[in-house]
């Protein structure tokens, strides 16, 4: 008979290993204490495009801090929008963290017309002046790979800043100024 502290271990190592992305932890909505969604639209796999934004609002450092802007904009996008779920596929904090939104396989509400082909990514802050750290860099980069190895992107995805699909200054200049070195960002 196995041990209840060893069976508890072996259940951690599966949902931590669920959570995996190429070395980088995804915290699921429940960690950080989000809702569940009022329902949600299936996203095709192999979609062509990645779409990276900022949330423009306050930048985070911490999991408790990162959280409660992961709750912050939840409430705003689902009571004061009316949207269904937060608006990304994912968030990536200050702490490096990447944060599950709407996560694999649905559609998300970031970018118009451009919800249906695309996975959404936001870095928590405003990246007209807050810095991108290296650590979020390297989160996002092992996010896009592990959306190719899991067929959700396809492996010649375009990568495109939220203002090339929309008027608008997202995701920040200092964002905007590292993803155009990306080797699948298009002008």
């Amino acid at each position: 008979m196995v041990s209840k502290a060893v069976a508890a271990l072996v259940f951690a190592v599966l949902v931590c290993s669920q959570h995996a992305v190429q070395g980088v932890n995804v915290v699921s909505k429940a960690e950080w204490g989000g809702r569940a969604p009022n329902y949600r639209v299936a996203l095709g796999n192999y979609l062509n495009y990645a779409i990276i934004h900022h949330t423009a609002g306050n930048y985070c450092e911490t999991r408790a801090a990162c959280a409660q802007q992961l709750r912050n904009i939840q409430s705003y996008h689902m009571d004061s929008l009316g949207w269904p779920d937060i608006g990304y596929n994912f968030l990536i904090g200050g702490d490096g963290a990447v944060y599950e939104g709407r996560g694999w396989n649905s559609m998300g509400a970031h970018a118009a017309e451009w919800n249906s082909v695309s996975i959404g990514i936001s870095f928590l802050g405003n990246f007209n002046w807050d810095t991108l750290e290296p650590n979020m860099i390297a989160s996002a980069q092992g996010l896009l790979n592990d959306a190719v190895n899991r067929g959700q992107l396809s492996s010649g995805y375009v990568l495109y800043g939220h203002r090339q699909v929309s008027a608008t200054e997202c995701p920040g200049t200092h964002i905007w100024n590292e993803i155009r070195g990306w080797s699948h960002w298009k002008a």
